[in-house]
């Protein structure tokens, strides 16, 4: 049996194919646009290949679209039959198994599919990463370090090591490691100078330390590492974008929004969450957006149905509500309270937190600011479980520092921020910063 660049087991029996797989891998890894098409030409050649077809529908998953489920489906319906005939390798069995426990509902136990691959194969850098984007999903950000720490030993010297190297860094980051992030994020681009992930990793290194100025200045020097990409390059001016807000560079931000973030109108759910919440970020600044925001709830009302993922569905809200499409936020708030009684690991998040979540979002677009208050506070302790990174979720944050602010409830809203800034390092961000003065001025204003 040959080997991939993972120098694990594949059964592809033509060498020409094997690059086309190894060719898929590091596009994946890479976040790069060539993925599909290497992946379609080794399903061409080696129609019996299961992992292929796992390797679709755990794709098509992370997309988090309901009518991609469907292709998911069809695709791990392939690989069963593949394997009927092939037989595959063990890895390849467990690759199927991982896109079956996720169809049924338990994305964990794709998660234990790939660690048990892991622990034979530490090398298997592919499924390493897959590990880490299911528990990205989750909010798993303790098990992301430890899945990725696990095999970095395997990884030295190995031809994908600075991908790695990115992970690690991403998980670090998360984990409040900052220092140790910003440094294995930038060796891990030093040897893998396409690794849109390291340098994203990096980038929330600084967005977390307030430190702006290093931010620009890393994504401006390093575009190979990310103009290649997918739709993630959207998400790497979005990251751009939030470092310039930190500096009051309002004008930039608009600019970027308007000429890379929705330069192309997408309706990917990761596309909506970095336009909406950079949008709502602009109007707490008191920044009049215009009509950006009937684009996106245009696409989101159609998506109130879908229920794939709690962080998407409460982007979605900010749009409906944002643009006052009071009969959809309606259908979504309905449907959130249909999935909450649900048996299950994703109606689990919708109970708690999305129920108060997007109560809380509701109440904020009505002006209701100590109910949003209450609910998003409510909210908050389990927030993480929603996925997600730290800088995205920020905007629910400030959202409900906001109407804290806004609804007279100082004490509460001040200690919400100190806490920000205790998850920050210390760091104090050019909000934090403006609304501990809000609140210290306020408390200047005799009473009446």
């Amino acid at each position: 049996m040959m080997h991939d660049i993972c120098q694990a087991p594949v059964s592809l029996e033509d060498a020409t194919l094997v690059e086309e797989w190894n060719g898929m891998i590091r596009a994946f890894l890479a976040h790069g646009t060539a993925t599909p098409t290497h992946l379609s030409a080794v399903l061409s050649g080696a129609p019996q290949f299961a992992m292929g077809y796992a390797a679709k529908g755990l794709f098509s998953l992370m997309m988090g679209r309901k009518e991609l489920y469907v292709v998911a489906r069809e695709a791990g319906e392939d690989a069963i039959a593949a394997l009927a005939v092939s037989g595959g390798s063990a890895r390849e069995r467990l690759w199927v198994r991982a896109l079956g426990e996720w169809l049924d509902g338990r994305p964990s136990g794709a998660i234990a599919a790939m660690e048990r691959i892991l622990a034979e194969y530490p090398t298997d850098t592919l499924s390493a990463k897959v590990s880490h984007a299911i528990r990205f999903i989750l909010g798993d950000g303790v098990g992301m370090r430890a899945s990725i720490e696990n095999v970095l030993d395997a990884h030295k010297d190995h031809a994908l090591e600075g991908y790695l190297y990115g992970c690690h860094a991403f998980t670090l980051e998360e984990t409040g490691d900052y220092r140790a992030a910003e440094a294995v994020g930038l060796k891990g681009l030093e040897l893998a100078t396409d690794d849109a992930w390291g340098l994203h990793a990096v980038a929330h290194v600084y967005d977390m330390m307030a430190r702006p100025d290093a931010g620009i200045s890393l994504i401006e020097n390093n575009v190979s590492a990310w103009d290649h990409c997918n739709n993630f390059r959207y998400h790497v001016w979005w990251h751009k974008a939030l470092l310039h807000l930190d500096r009051g560079e309002n004008d930039i931000v608009l600019a970027l929004y308007d000429q890379q973030i929705r330069a192309d109108k997408t309706d990917d759910y990761r596309d909506i969450a970095n336009a909406t919440s950079l949008l709502m970020r602009l109007e707490l600044e008191g920044i009049q957006v215009g009509d950006r925001w009937a684009e996106l709830a245009d696409f989101a009302q159609t998506r109130t149905d879908d229920g794939c993922l709690v962080f998407a569905d409460l982007h979605y809200q900010l749009a409906l509500g944002a643009a006052g499409r009071e009969d959809a936020q309606a259908a979504m708030s309905t449907r959130f309270a249909i999935d909450a009684a649900r048996q299950g690991e994703m109606p689990a998040r919708v109970a708690d937190p999305g129920k108060a979540a997007l109560s809380g979002l509701n109440a904020f677009a009505e002006g209701r600011y100590d109910a949003a208050f209450h609910d998003l506070a409510a909210a908050r302790p389990a927030m993480q479980t929603i996925g997600g990174s730290h800088a995205q979720r920020d905007v629910f944050e400030r959202m409900t520092i906001d109407a804290g602010i806004r609804s007279g409830m100082y004490d509460a809203t001040e200690a919400l921020l100190e806490d920000r800034i205790a998850r920050r390092a210390g760091a104090v961000d050019r909000f934090a910063a403006t609304r501990l003065a809000s609140i210290q001025d306020t408390r200047r204003i005799p009473a009446q």
